[in-house]
């Protein structure tokens, strides 16, 4: 089975040195995989001389407008209709991509996604979810990201309800646990957002272990871990910088005479699988979960190793029919959904 990823080549802080490069190496790598690169298509084409038999199933679609990293998303949404991340996004709307991967600006990402693929029923925003490798051995799915600032209760009860969705789908797990990211474990902490949050989480059917805290999405504690995208945002950068200090650290220490570079040269197996342990290029790429077609968000300062493994996600999103699994698993929830419905419809600021 052929999957159809479309790339925006355009966004991100490299655009199509990043981008472009990494799109011929997955295609190397999968040859069940066939490209729509999105972009200037003169740019586009002279970085396509060397791809040889890879070609054949790799299209360019022309775009000649580029959404910057710090444009409003409104004014990408509707300034720019022909821009690479609209026209990546229209190829998943009119069925000629089965996914799409961005490194764009996340809220222009959001917005249009949103506006050209519609939520699913119940949902009111899209949210942000990635995995991310905890002590148990297994991951943390975590949401939102960054796709939603401000949230209601009802947002985050939606989130809730979409990650379980996932999880569900992905891992097989009937009832996934879900724990509430807050300032404490006890009941009466955090602000109102959270406690009426909890609230509703309590009252549902969904399998909900209560409030954690940072450290609780590290220990695998739960199964998922909802919170708002500005917090999400901090927590997920925060955690990306520490490995990348922890792993410098280590390097120095190594390095720092000659007596060291003996015990880096005995220690070279156990550096290099905690060097890959640590790597946080290697879950590069979230999901936007809560829209009917499957669009992956790459971190902009990507490089290519990890746009690559984001253009992988989306790949195996498809192949493993990830919306279908995720919408057949919150079908018995719609009804509450509709019930606990926040503001369907984001404010001009929020654009």
């Amino acid at each position: 089975m052929t999957v159809r990823i479309a790339i925006d080549c355009m966004g991100g802080d490299h655009g199509l040195d990043v981008t472009v490069p990494a799109a011929l190496g997955f295609a190397r790598a999968e040859p069940d995989a066939a490209l729509l690169l999105v972009g200037r298509s003169h740019e586009i084409e002279s970085r396509l001389a060397g791809a040889g038999a890879l070609r054949s199933r790799i299209e360019v679609v022309h775009a000649e407008e580029v959404v910057a990293m710090d444009e409003p998303p409104a004014q990408a949404l509707r300034g720019k209709r022909n821009s690479s991340m609209r026209l990546a996004v229209n190829l998943v709307k009119e069925g000629r991509a089965d996914a799409c991967v961005s490194a764009g600006n996340t809220g222009a990402l959001m917005a249009i996604s949103r506006f050209v693929l519609k939520t699913l029923d119940g949902i009111d925003r899209p949210a942000i979810a990635t995995v991310i490798p905890n002590q148990t051995g297994g991951v943390t799915t975590m949401l939102d990201l960054g796709a939603n600032v401000d949230c209601t209760p009802e947002h985050l009860f939606q989130f809730a309800l979409l990650g379980a969705a996932l999880v569900a789908a992905v891992d097989e797990k009937e009832r996934p646990s879900i724990g509430l990211l807050n300032i404490g474990e006890e009941v009466i902490k955090g602000n109102e957002v959270v406690k009426q949050a909890a609230e509703l989480l309590r009252a549902s059917p969904l399998n909900f272990y209560g409030n954690v805290e940072g450290n609780d999405i590290f220990k695998g504690t739960t199964d998922v871990v909802v919170c708002d995208g500005f917090v999400g945002n901090v927590a997920l950068k925060t955690s990306e910088g520490l490995a990348q200090m922890l792993g410098e650290f280590v390097k120095e220490e190594f390095t720092r005479n000659a007596f060291s570079r003996f015990a880096a040269l005995v220690a070279l197996p156990v550096l290099r699988r905690f060097k890959r342990r640590v790597d946080h290029r290697r879950y590069n790429g979230a999901s936007l979960l809560g829209l009917r077609g499957i669009v992956i968000k790459s971190h902009g300062s990507a490089d290519v190793y990890a746009f690559e493994r984001a253009i992988r996600r989306g790949f195996e999103a498809a192949r493993h029919r990830l919306l279908e699994r995720t919408t057949a698993a919150m079908q018995p929830f719609v009804a509450q959904l509709s019930r606990a419905s926040g503001s369907a419809e984001p404010t001009p600021a929020e654009l």
